[in-house]
């Protein structure tokens, strides 16, 4: 990679005012008396954002709606400006955001063709030589005379991604539309973008379709709630990506509540080579190390476990007084572990509960209920959520 990158974000941020939207003058009295009581509530759709890309790299950009790529991109374009910080580029940007920016719904393909290249700085010219492969890039000879406002929403991204791309720029920005177009468009986008890369030019990308943007990109950037969570490797970011969807997926079913006479401060998960993770093979096996803290002596407490479905639905469950685990008494701090061997669930992301409880079940120390997400990844084919081995036989 160069030295000199080709775009620069320095401690960028953007953040907004939000307002009650009042449509009458009492609304809007209402509001500023509201504002002066309770202050002025700000978005911060991104916050101190840096990073830098380079010439000929392509950047995937992932994170959940409202995280601040689309905002990021914006930036980048000049559409809209920052609340503080600095943005550097350098090389003719070329961008496709938003379903039909950039184009006048009132003028026909051709037209908006030829506007979009003036806009570029492309003369006519210019844009006559490129003017038949754009079409047929996009598919729309028959229709690249009809008003766009008629087209419908793959013409719009076939149309503006055909001429995003062949302005020829050394800076490529796309949006999400991409995922408008049909399978075929796809294939025809992704080969592109490819031919970009062997050409050294620069993308940045944002999408939802993480097994493609993962393959496209040289580096990943994760955005959450308008800051960087990561930036590197594909393959790990898409990975801390899932995690954080799946702990966030987990919190509609969470509940926490217990006396706290014994309190869990925190599950381990492991595999059976004890490594820590959160992903684990059917057929293998799983440790949980389930650390507590006790304030005072509790005699014969019983720590607990249950495995729930994507749904919240309890798969199974025990303890360590059904599996005949006597515990004498806990205090201070200690822990202990849950060993499952021979994992059965089928595939899929499931929700481990953990317990602490008195011998006699009157008292609920303290239960994590659906608290701690994990991923089951399998192979093998069975209907249901457990695999019970089976055998078949002719009856003569």
């Amino acid at each position: 990679m160069s030295e000199h990158p080709v775009i620069e974000v320095d401690h960028v941020s953007k953040h907004y005012r939000l307002t009650g939207g009042a449509r009458s003058l009492k609304a809007m009295a209402l509001e500023m008396l509201r504002r002066k009581t309770s202050g002025v509530k700000i978005l911060r759709a991104l916050d101190d954002v840096s990073f830098s890309v380079f010439p000929g790299e392509t950047l995937g950009i992932i994170g959940s709606n409202g995280a601040g790529k689309s905002t990021l991109l914006s930036l980048l374009t000049g559409t809209i400006q920052p609340t503080g910080g600095k943005i550097q580029t350098r090389g003719q940007m070329s961008s496709l955001l938003e379903l039909g920016a950039g184009f006048h719904p009132d003028l026909s393909g051709r037209e908006n063709v030829f506007l979009y290249g003036a806009i570029m700085g492309l003369s006519r010219k210019q844009m006559q030589e490129r003017f038949d492969a754009i079409v047929a890039f996009a598919g729309l000879q028959e229709f690249i005379d009809q008003p766009v406002k008629h087209y419908s929403s793959g013409m719009y991204v076939r149309l503006g991604f055909a001429v995003a791309v062949e302005v020829d720029p050394q800076i490529l920005l796309i949006d999400e539309v991409l995922a408008v177009g049909d399978s075929a468009f796809q294939k025809k986008c992704l080969d592109k973008m490819q031919e970009f890369r062997t050409q050294h030019k620069t993308m940045l990308i944002i999408s939802h379709d993480l097994q493609t943007i993962q393959k496209v990109s040289d580096r990943i950037l994760l955005l959450d709630q308008g800051k960087i969570i990561g930036l590197g490797e594909p393959e790990a970011m898409v990975e801390t990506y899932g995690g954080l969807n799946r702990k966030r997926h987990a919190e509609i079913f969470q509940r926490e509540w217990g006396t706290g006479r014994v309190r869990i401060t925190g599950v381990e998960f492991q595999n059976g080579d004890g490594i820590e993770t959160d992903k684990f093979m059917w057929g293998g096996a799983l440790n949980a190390i389930v650390h507590y803290r006790a304030e005072e002596r509790i005699e014969q407490p019983v720590f607990g476990f249950s495995i729930a479905d994507n749904h919240g639905r309890v798969v199974h469950g025990s303890n360590t007084q059904i599996e005949g685990l006597s515990i004498p008494f806990v205090e201070g701090e200690g822990a202990v572990r849950l060993h499952l061997n021979d994992l059965p669930m089928a595939q899929g992301h499931y929700l481990f509960s953990f317990s602490s409880h008195s011998e006699d079940h009157k008292e609920n120390y303290h239960r994590m209920d659906n608290c701690f997400p994990i991923v089951i990844e399998c192979s093998k084919e069975f209907e249901g959520y457990a695999y019970m081995p089976s055998s078949w036989s002719i009856e003569s």
